[in-house]
């Protein structure tokens, strides 16, 4: 009986939590489907160019879910718990580190631009648009970072509305200002792919100061707090934090570099499978919004049982993701099948370019099981349970050992095609997934993590 409550009460919060997480990502992904075929518009090369430079954004944002959801181990842990004030400093660590991470990006992305986009294509108007595109962009990785921060540790503490309404207010100005801004309507200046980035630039601003607004005027928000509580942490608390975090940084980020890395390997096959990609991935991550919600719901609510002691329930509730995962899996295999022509008859490509795109959708499908199974092992369970130097061992050895020289051994020494260099890649998912069951089931994964010095907690 009081398995059947605990099941019901696993998927009464995995509803909770999760569906706004998808809604998030939803949003966030259907609205840079549209950024691309505004872009599509412009032409293969611009669009090759803004996927190349959205790169870098793309490991800055990962390395910082790795920051957040390793952190997050504690903060779920302090929540379940009701320790508000642990809460409050796991969102100042955050805070500072995010900031002083995104900084370094930016400047980075802003005097290495053409050398950056020179890694993913040697075409010069490729590079030249790129390099238009990430000298605005990277002004709003700091806004970024910080909006970042309270959405993360929102979701720790199952606060999810307002922040879920308040990122889709700000992806739904981007999207206009994006219309308004690449093609010059409503007295807008015509800035093409620049335009795109100073929508992004806005739109981040935007969204940061909604967030802090809504925060330090409701009236009891976990998160309002003098800087004293929320800066309060100390040396001890930081490197506990820190020592969890860390390895979840690294994996995420070199799970991060991989994708780029693949990503310019795809652009040795030229400036069509370079878009083809971009498309493709985007239309992939739409599909897989479902999987994020269902990952960071996994790891909350797990975090939340072991704040509470009970290991039992959180080995149990890793169990039900699991079953979870794998009937998504036929769902979302089917539905990419079915929307692989539409989809491809929406972007104004030539006839060989839009076969490409369909073959590759086709292939994505059947991709998506070995991906999505050891994602939600890795990041919606083993981390949720604190074991994240192990989780950081399999990521840096299943991409960057098996999958990133399988792309360029596929592309530079096999010649092979796009959709065939994806299947070949899919070996390290594999891997991943036969190494995490067993890992799971010997129950080594789980840690209670937040059992810190009294001095921590004052």
């Amino acid at each position: 009986m009081e398995r059947i409550t605990d099941e019901k009460i696993f998927y009464k919060k995995m509803i909770f939590i999760g569906v706004p997480v998808v809604f998030q990502n939803l949003i966030s992904i259907g609205l840079n489907l549209i950024d691309t075929l505004m872009i599509g518009m412009l032409g293969e090369q611009e669009l090759a160019a803004v996927g190349a430079a959205n790169q870098v954004y793309f490991i800055f944002t990962v390395s910082l879910f790795g920051l957040y959801s390793g952190a997050a181990v504690y903060t779920a842990q302090y929540w379940g718990a009701q320790d508000i004030d642990g809460v409050r400093k796991l969102l100042g660590i955050d805070y500072i580190v995010g900031f002083l991470f995104a900084l370094i990006v930016s400047v980075v992305a802003y005097l290495f631009a053409p050398q950056i986009i020179g890694l993913f294509s040697q075409d010069q108007e490729v590079i030249g648009f790129g390099v238009d595109y990430i000298r605005i962009a990277c002004f709003s990785y700091v806004f970024s970072g910080f909006s970042g921060a309270i959405s993360y540790n929102s979701r720790a503490i199952q606060n999810l509305t307002v922040p879920t309404i308040i990122n889709a207010s700000a992806l739904c100005v981007n999207a206009v200002l994006n219309y308004l801004l690449i093609f010059g309507k409503a007295g807008c200046p015509q800035m093409g792919v620049q335009g795109a980035a100073v929508a992004t630039l806005i739109a981040r601003v935007f969204e940061l100061a909604a967030l802090l607004i809504y925060v330090y005027t409701r009236k009891e928000h976990p998160f309002k707090a003098s800087p004293a509580k929320i800066f309060g942490f100390g040396k001890e608390l930081f490197i506990k934090v820190m020592r969890t975090a860390i390895p979840v940084v690294f994996t995420e980020g070199c799970w991060a570099a991989s994708v780029a890395l693949i990503f310019a390997a795809y652009g040795k096959l030229g400036t069509s499978a370079l878009a083809v990609a971009q498309v493709a991935n985007v239309i992939c991550e739409m599909l897989q919004s479902v999987y994020f919600g269902v990952g960071n719901a996994t790891a909350m609510l797990i975090g939340e049982t072991l704040g509470r002691g009970n290991k039992d329930v959180a080995f149990h509730n890793g169990k039900r993701a699991v079953k979870l995962v794998w009937i998504l899996n036929g769902v979302m295999t089917l539905l990419m099948i079915v929307l692989s022509k539409p989809v491809a008859s929406i972007y104004n490509f030539s006839g060989e370019t839009n076969r490409l795109l369909i073959i590759t959708l086709i292939t994505m499908a059947i991709t998506i099981t070995p991906k999505m199974i050891g994602y939600i092992y890795v990041v919606g369970i083993l981390r949720a349970g604190g074991d994240t130097l192990f989780c950081m061992k399999l990521e840096i050895f299943c991409n960057m050992f098996i999958m990133v020289p399988l792309a360029y051994i596929s592309v530079l020494v096999f010649h092979l095609s796009l959709p065939l260099t994806m299947l070949l890649i899919e070996v390290g998912d594999l891997v991943r997934t036969f190494v995490c069951m067993p890992r799971f089931k010997s129950r080594k994964w789980i840690n209670i993590v937040t059992e810190v010095e009294e001095k921590d907690r004052s």
